[in-house]
Formats: C-alpha cells, sequence, structure tokens
C-alpha cells in the first residue's frame, strides 16, 4: 500500500479555509435571509465536512473499495434519518 504524504502548506491552507468558514457561519447567522437560512448554514457546514473528511481524515488519498463503501453507506443512513425527520415535518399540523 502506497501512502501519500501532504505537505505541511496544504494542510495551513485547508485550516484556513475551515476558519473561513466559521467565520463566514458566524457572519450569516447575523442576516436574515428567509427560508435560505438554513440552506446557506448547510452549504458551509456541509463543505466543512467534506474539508475535513477529504484532507484531515485521508478520505482524498485512499483508493481502497471499502473506505468507498463506508462512505456511500454512511450517506444512505443520513439519507434516511432526513427523509424520515422530513415526512414527520410535513405530516404535522401547523396550524
Amino acid at each position: 500500500m502506497s501512502r501519500h504524504i501532504a505537505s505541511a502548506k496544504l494542510y495551513v491552507g485547508v485550516w484556513l479555509a475551515l476558519i473561513c468558514l466559521t467565520a463566514a457561519t458566524a457572519a450569516v447567522s447575523g442576516v436574515e435571509l428567509g427560508p435560505f437560512n438554513v440552506v446557506v448554514a448547510l452549504v458551509i457546514a456541509t463543505s466543512k465536512m467534506l474539508l475535513v473528511a477529504l484532507f484531515f481524515m485521508g478520505v482524498k488519498y485512499l483508493s481502497q473499495r471499502m473506505t468507498v463503501v463506508v462512505i456511500v453507506a454512511g450517506l444512505f443512513w443520513l439519507f434516511i434519518l432526513l427523509a424520515l425527520s422530513m415526512t414527520d415535518y410535513v405530516s404535522r399540523a401547523w396550524a
């Protein structure tokens, strides 16, 4: 198995991107965007999650099929949880 060694410059760049995205989260929380508040917050959170998973957890450099299976299974489980949560949200009487 070959190992990939990332440079310190890459890690500092990813860390700075995470800091910027955290600042963006704090800045957007004070802005009223109507129904898009949640959308913007989720986009920023997903971007941060991808940066952490790809670079700090090393998912970008792994080419094993089992890694792909675990990631797909995790995303599938997330989809199931979100779908069940949304069915509860939609089925409530909000009067």
